[in-house]
């Protein structure tokens, strides 16, 4: 407990300039790019309306998503059957829509962070004890490297069966090297920095130095890596729902949906599309911001500017 603390209180210590790890120079250039740059700012409004959706979506979806109405079937939108049509069971889009950013939020933010959980703890062991340790560790990232991300998860989820949690722990094992990479990269470049030295020399344990020391000062890539594998995510999400792998077929997903409308292209265009369209403006603004992110927080451009 007292190791919590003592990280806890390095994360939000102003005497150092840093808030929850982050640099105060950092987050004001942040602030800057939000302020003047539009696609920054296009980003973060399109993230925003995304999560308000799924935060919210019990109180702004007009209809229960599982709701049938088989009265109206494929029904178009603006004829009474709901502002965006009805899908095959007569279930009302817009609801189904709305309640399918919920899913796919959370399986990208969830996955992500399963992910970012074990590689960075492979990537600070590796990149701080080097030797040995390094060779091991990493060579078993190499074996996750090999195989395609896609792949991985198609592979997990069929081991382990459909399902929300099924589905998140799949994708996030397949993201662990990309996060145990960059970690160690940063880890091996801090472990010989000054501020590690000392520690080093006032007694402080690895432990101490590897969570203390070095980790807030690796807060800034792995959040501009986080923020972008969530797009991917949510993407890998979309193809094995698409696919029939992903949660299951009830819940209504985009990549479900779009997986539901491939069989009404022509007399019920509105199925796959509408989700389809959903898909890439929340990857177009998250990319958006992940661009935002790292223009803020890359530290030569910062020193150079």
């Amino acid at each position: 407990m007292g190791i919590l603390a003592n990280v806890f209180a390095r994360f939000v210590d102003t005497d150092k300039a840093r808030v929850f790890g982050i640099r105060t120079d950092m987050l004001e250039r942040l602030g800057l790019v939000l302020g003047r740059d539009r696609k920054a700012q296009l980003g973060v409004a399109i993230v925003g309306i995304v999560g308000f959706m799924a935060a919210f979506a019990p109180i702004l979806a007009p209809h229960d998503p599982m709701g049938q109405d088989f009265p109206v079937l494929l029904e178009p939108q603006f004829v009474g059957a709901g502002a965006l049509g009805t899908d095959s069971y007569g279930r009302d889009m817009l609801s189904r829509l709305i309640y399918g950013a919920r899913i796919s939020l959370l399986v990208g933010i969830g996955a992500v962070a399963v992910g970012a959980i074990i590689g960075m703890v492979i990537g600070l062991v590796a990149g701080f004890f080097g030797g040995l340790v390094d060779d091991v560790l990493m060579r078993m990232i190499d074996i996750f490297w090999a195989f395609p991300y896609l792949l991985v998860a198609i592979m997990l989820v069929a081991i382990f069966g459909q399902g929300l949690w099924n589905v998140i722990i799949a994708l996030g094992f397949a993201y662990i090297d990309d996060f145990a990479r960059i970690i160690r990269g940063e880890v091996l470049a801090l472990r010989e920095e000054e501020f590690t030295l000392a520690a080093r020399s006032i007694g402080l344990t690895s432990r101490e130095i590897m969570v203390g020391e070095i980790f807030p000062n690796t807060i800034a890539p792995l959040l501009v890596m986080y923020t972008v594998l969530v797009a991917r995510a949510m993407i890998a999400e979309a193809t094995l729902s698409f696919l029939g792998l992903g949660v299951r077929p009830s819940t209504p997903t985009w990549g479900s949906l779009l997986g539901q409308g491939r069989g009404f292209v022509t007399e019920a265009w509105w199925i796959g599309i509408l989700p389809g369209l959903m898909i890439v403006i929340t990857v177009f603004g998250i990319n958006l911001f992940g661009d935002a992110l790292r223009d803020a927080f890359d530290v030569r451009r910062s020193e150079g500017g």
